[in-house]
């Protein structure tokens, strides 16, 4: 399918903003790139309305935003994980994703604030978001109220995050109404059509995606030392031994995406292994595209596929 118009002029824009480059502010230069993107472009008045946006710190030591929907009975909560390739990417650059969610599942959202990399590399992101679930489970009766409807999701690298936290949720007896993996990475060291046909012009480049992996493991994908990472299911949760009982899925992909391929593996391997998946690909459409309503209305009607599919699994 051709790319979505709205989604192509929006990539001409990109022009207008510098890439990061490699060097000393290569990091500095992603982080204020995502932030222009997400924030500084973003007509604030258009934003959802929650019923109440507080900030807090989860397991003693991570930040988080919460935001509440308007309802006096006990609803789901949605541990949501932020995408930025582990490097970029905070609780303001996804304010939009997490207001989405509690308007469109009428659940108390709490957006959490992991560390970062490099300055915290792996496992710390992965530590962090598990701390925080973990934790968000103990005291759900503080968030939404109902521990049957409890769910793990996020977009890109907090995606890939968010699976790992569910196949460690499983591992430990935690149990999880669902898992929202919008565009997750999840076969680092995989050889995907995908890396090479939208590796170019797509808003995340195969080049830039490797950039990530490097800053946030300490090694480049192509240093044979990346072996080790390649292999280990907290950064490649496809690699993981088994999937079977996981909880169920809502998994999206997107055509024009470096990450495409491995995403679509991910919700097959699920699904073979008897997991209730809601997998779909959206043709003409790229990385990040979920939270782009105010840019295209195909990435609106996207993003509201996505929520009303989890909307589903949780009943």
């Amino acid at each position: 399918m051709p790319l979505d118009p709205d989604i192509a002029a929006f990539l001409r824009s990109l022009q207008q903003l510098d890439a990061p480059e490699p060097g000393e502010n290569a990091v500095a230069q992603a982080r204020a790139r995502l932030r222009a993107l997400t924030v500084d472009h973003l007509d604030q008045a258009t934003k959802p309305e929650a019923a109440t946006v507080t900030s807090t710190v989860l397991a003693d030591s991570v930040p988080a935003r919460v935001y509440r929907p308007h309802a006096t009975t006990p609803v789901p909560t949605v541990v949501y994980l932020h995408g930025g390739g582990w490097v970029a990417g905070d609780l303001d650059t996804h304010d939009v994703h997490a207001r989405t969610l509690c308007r469109d599942l009428d659940a108390v959202v709490v957006s959490v604030d992991y560390r970062l990399a490099p300055e915290h590399r792996f496992p710390a992101a992965v530590e962090d978001a598990y701390a925080a679930l973990t934790w968000v489970a103990q005291h759900v009766d503080a968030f939404g109220g109902d521990p049957a409807r409890l769910v793990v999701g996020g977009d890109s690298a907090g995606a890939t995050l968010s699976a790992v936290c569910a196949q460690q949720a499983h591992a430990d007896g935690l149990s999880l109404a669902a898992q929202l993996l919008v565009y997750p990475s999840t076969d680092m060291a995989g050889a995907y059509p995908s890396r090479t046909e939208n590796g170019e012009g797509y808003f995340l480049t195969t080049a830039e995606l490797h950039w990530f992996f490097e800053q946030y493991l300490g090694v480049s994908p192509s240093d044979p030392a990346s072996a080790a990472f390649g292999a280990d299911p907290r950064v490649a949760p496809l690699r993981a031994k088994d999937l079977s009982g996981l909880a169920p899925a809502v998994v999206a992909t997107a055509e024009y995406d470096p990450l495409r391929d491995e995403g679509d593996a991910y919700a097959e391997a699920l699904r073979g292994t008897g997991v209730r998946v809601a997998h779909r690909r959206f043709d003409g459409l790229v990385h990040g595209f979920y939270g782009m309503d105010h840019l295209s209305p195909a990435a609106g009607e996207a993003t509201a596929w996505i929520n009303a599919a989890l909307k589903r699994l949780l009943g």
